[in-house]
């Protein structure tokens, strides 16, 4: 196994660890424990920009990988990623601005958008994790060139 195995094994270790740590967080504030829950939180923002500082690396240095099952089912695949990258977007454009209304101490506004922000992390760490299982497990692909490679035409 090489890097274009281990490289996004261990980007999507840490958003499942994040959205681990965002589940804490929430069992932690249901429980009156709001510096834990703080805790929990930030370190879940900090594994998903783990997840993100690796996930571009690869992709800027390294390329993502192609489609390698049947040709038929591309286009289902194609579908998928496209909702998981949508959902992962606004996943993380919530999170900041959760984030950022706990920091500020907003907690009412933070309590409503916290609840919704969640569900939407968890449905895109777990469409991140479907996208895994497909391109790395199930149906393992060839890879693209590096995007600086596409960009300068080498």
């Amino acid at each position: 196994m090489d890097m274009y195995f281990w490289l996004p094994t261990i980007s999507t270790s840490f958003i499942v660890i994040s959205a681990v740590l965002v589940g804490i967080g929430w069992v932690l504030i249901i429980r009156g424990k709001r510096e834990a829950h703080q805790s929990a939180m930030v370190a879940g923002a900090i594994a998903a920009l783990i997840f993100f500082v690796i996930y571009m690396s690869r992709t800027v240095f390294v390329g993502n990988t192609a489609w390698g099952g049947d040709p038929d089912l591309e286009i289902f695949y194609r579908i998928f990623l496209i909702f998981h990258i949508i959902l992962a977007t606004v996943a993380a454009i919530f999170g900041i601005s959760t984030l950022v209304l706990g920091f500020k101490k907003k907690f009412g506004k933070h309590r409503r958008w916290g609840k919704f922000t969640s569900m939407i992390w968890f449905g895109s760490a777990l469409t991140g994790v479907v996208v895994y299982v497909l391109l790395y497990l199930l149906y393992p692909g060839g890879h693209t060139r590096p995007v600086w490679e596409v960009i300068l035409g080498v």
